[in-house]
């Protein structure tokens, strides 16, 4: 699907809340705005995402990865090991 420019004006400091938010979240504020009206449209469409944050096993992923991130066991890798051949 072809994209399209949309400007929109905000207060300066939910500005910079979403630069700061998308730069510690390795993400542009395009991406982070994209994902957020997604769940919005899926919602208002009934497709809301529910069942996969429900699942026991997605739960469980989530919390290990919240605890290592928390107690500084997670490995960091970069963009280029993750992504090339």
């Amino acid at each position: 699907m072809g994209k399209t420019r949309l400007n929109i004006s905000l207060d300066q400091d939910l500005a910079d809340f979403a630069r700061i938010f998308a730069t510690e979240n390795r993400t542009s504020v395009a991406e982070v705005i994209t994902q957020y009206l997604l769940f919005l449209k899926r919602k208002v469409e009934g497709q809301e995402t529910e069942k996969i944050f429900a699942h026991p096993v997605f739960v469980k992923a989530m919390e290990e990865a919240q605890a290592r991130l928390r107690d500084g066991t997670a490995e960091w890798h970069s963009y280029d090991e993750v992504f090339s051949d």
